[in-house]
C-alpha cells in the first residue's frame, strides 16, 4: 500500500545532510513551509544550499533558518526588502553567499530542472553583470545568454491538501514555486493542512501528482485560514482585513461520493 505520510515535522525532515542544496517554496511569506523550516532547524543540517525567491522576511520562517546560522549560500531573485534584516547583517558580515537569479530566470530554472532540459537561452540578463562568464549567442538578431537547470536535494514545500498517495491541491496563489520545485528535488516534503482520504481530491485540481512527492506531513489549517478561507490578517498599513470575498469551491470536496 502506498502511503506517503509521515507522524511529525521532525520525521519529514529526518536525513537531510549537512551541505545539501534545498529549495524552499513560497513567494514572501505566501505558501511559505514554516513548520518545515522550523523542523530543518531543529535538525540542525548545515552549509546549506536554498533555492527560493526571496532570502527571507522578518525573522520567522526562512529568516530564522539563516539567523541559525545554516545557510552557506542563497540562490534566489529577491533578497532584499524592508524586513529582510537578517540576510542583510549577514550577507554584510560576509557570512553567507548568494547567486542572484531573475525571478523568470530562476522560474524556468527550476522548471529546466523538473522536465530533463539541459539549458536554454533566454535575453534576460544579457549585457550585465549576471552574465558575465557565461555563453552568449545572437538568434534571430536578439542577444542571449545561456542558463542551466537548477536541481535540489530535497524541495520543503506546502500545500492545502494531500492524500495518502501525495497528490497535491494548493490554495490560489500559495502554489508559486510549489510545483516546479517538486519535481525539480531527488527528495519532495510537503506539508499540508490536512490529508484527505483516497478519492476526496478532485482530479482536475490535483496541480502536482503524487509522483513528485516523497513525503507529507499535516500540521493543521494556519491560523488564518478557516475551511480553507482566509479569515485573517492586516494589509500594508497594518488594518486588520475582514473575508468579504464570496466562497470558492473546495478542490478537497469536489470528488466525494454521497454519502
Amino acid at each position: 500500500m502506498i502511503d506517503k505520510t509521515v507522524p511529525d515535522v521532525a520525521a519529514a525532515v529526518a536525513g537531510i545532510p549537512d551541505g545539501a542544496t534545498v529549495m524552499i517554496g513560497g513567494f514572501g511569506r505566501a505558501g511559505q513551509p514554516v513548520e518545515l523550516i522550523d523542523a530543518l532547524i531543529a535538525h540542525g543540517g548545515r552549509d546549506l544550499t536554498v533555492v527560493n525567491n526571496n532570502a527571507g522576511n522578518g525573522d520567522t520562517g526562512l529568516a530564522a533558518l539563516l539567523a541559525a546560522g545554516q545557510v552557506r549560500k542563497m540562490i534566489c531573485s529577491f533578497p532584499r526588502q524592508s524586513d529582510s534584516w537578517v540576510f542583510d547583517r549577514l550577507y554584510r558580515e560576509g557570512k553567507v553567499e548568494l547567486e542572484l537569479v531573475p525571478q523568470g530566470n530562476l522560474a524556468e530554472r527550476i522548471r529546466a530542472a523538473g522536465a530533463g532540459i539541459g539549458g536554454f537561452f533566454t535575453p534576460t540578463g544579457f549585457g550585465t553583470q549576471l552574465a558575465e562568464g557565461k555563453e552568449t549567442r545572437r538568434i534571430d538578431g536578439r542577444d542571449y545568454v545561456l542558463e542551466y537547470p537548477i536541481r535540489a536535494d530535497v524541495a520543503l514545500i506546502s500545500a492545502r491538501a494531500a492524500d495518502r498517495w501525495g497528490n497535491l491541491v494548493y490554495r490560489e496563489t500559495a502554489r508559486n514555486f510549489g510545483p516546479i520545485m517538486a519535481a525539480a528535488a531527488s527528495t519532495t516534503v510537503v506539508q499540508v493542512d490536512e490529508v484527505v482520504p483516497l478519492g476526496w481530491l478532485d482530479p482536475e485540481a490535483v496541480i502536482t501528482p503524487g509522483l513528485y512527492v516523497d513525503r507529507v506531513v499535516a500540521v493543521g489549517e494556519r491560523p488564518w485560514l478557516r475551511d480553507g478561507e482566509f479569515v485573517g490578517g492586516v494589509d500594508i498599513e497594518g488594518r486588520p482585513l475582514a473575508l468579504e470575498a464570496p466562497p470558492t469551491a473546495d478542490p478537497t470536496t469536489a470528488g466525494r461520493a454521497e454519502q
